[in-house]
This record gives C-alpha cells, structure tokens and sequence, in this order.
C-alpha cells in the first residue's frame, strides 16, 4: 500500500475541462454554431434571391443532367445549386470572421506587442544607463584610491 495519495481520475478531468483553451475552444463552438444561422439566413435571404433571380430564388434547385433523361429518379443529375449556395455560404462567412474578428484581433495584438517591446525597450535603456553609471562610479572609486595611495 502506497501512502503517496494518487489524483483520481475525475481531478485530471477536471483539470483538462478547466484549462483555458478547452473553455475558449467550447464558446468559439457556441458563438460559431449562433453565427453560422446568421450567415445562412443572409444568403439564404438575400444572396440565393439575387443569384436566383434569373428563375428561381433557391440555388438548391439548380442542377444538370448528364444522361438523356433527368425525371423523378431517373437519370444522372449533377446539384451544382447547392454546391454554389454552400460555397457562397463559406466565402461569406469567411469574410465576415476574417474582417470582423481575426484582421481586429490581429491589430489589437500587434500593439498590445508593440507596447511590450517599447516597456522592454524602455527598461533595458534604464538598466545599460545605470550599469553604465555604476562603471563609472566604480572607476572614479578606484581613480580616488590610486590617487589616494600617491599623496600619502
């Protein structure tokens, strides 16, 4: 018998659920789930209308036929309406995420960086001007010895 107590199984699940990416990973599947009905009522509502408005306002319905007959069941159809709708859909959201969220985010961090580098900047000056001011009060120390041990 051990008297080394060991962590039980749900204290390591409890710690991997508590650690910050698995908590960030879980709101971005939320806010992305919620963002995602808004992207596809815009196309849906606005996007397919305008595309669509040559004869139907649902890509889905746009399709071609490879065989001679295309009714029912019958015949090879290709759905390229839909693949058009999902791949508007994607660009779109693409857009909205890259503009709204990662290009702001982006900005943000490189001056929170940019800050950082001039607080170190800034520092690192401070501690070479006083390295620099110890040196010198060291040799004039020194100087005043030297000089010191000649006038005795």
């Amino acid at each position: 018998m051990s008297t080394k107590k060991e962590p039980s199984i749900w204290q390591g699940f409890k710690a991997f659920l508590m650690r910050g990416n698995v908590v960030d990973l879980a709101v971005a599947v939320v806010i992305g789930a919620a963002f995602t009905n808004i992207v596809s009522s815009v196309v849906k509502g606005i996007i397919n209308p305008l595309v669509g408005a040559i004869g139907t306002q649902n890509l889905d319905n746009y399709s071609s036929c490879l065989s001679s007959k295309c009714q029912g069941t019958q015949g090879i159809r290709l759905m390229w309406g839909s693949v058009l709708g999902a791949t508007l859909t994607f660009l779109i959201t693409a857009t909205v995420v890259y503009f709204l969220m990662v290009l702001p985010m982006a900005k943000f961090l490189a001056r929170q960086e940019a800050r950082r580098k001039a607080r170190e900047g800034t520092h690192e000056i401070i501690e070479v001007t006083e390295l620099e001011v110890l040196k010198e009060i060291r040799d004039a120390l020194v100087a005043q010895r030297g000089s010191g041990h000649d006038e005795r």
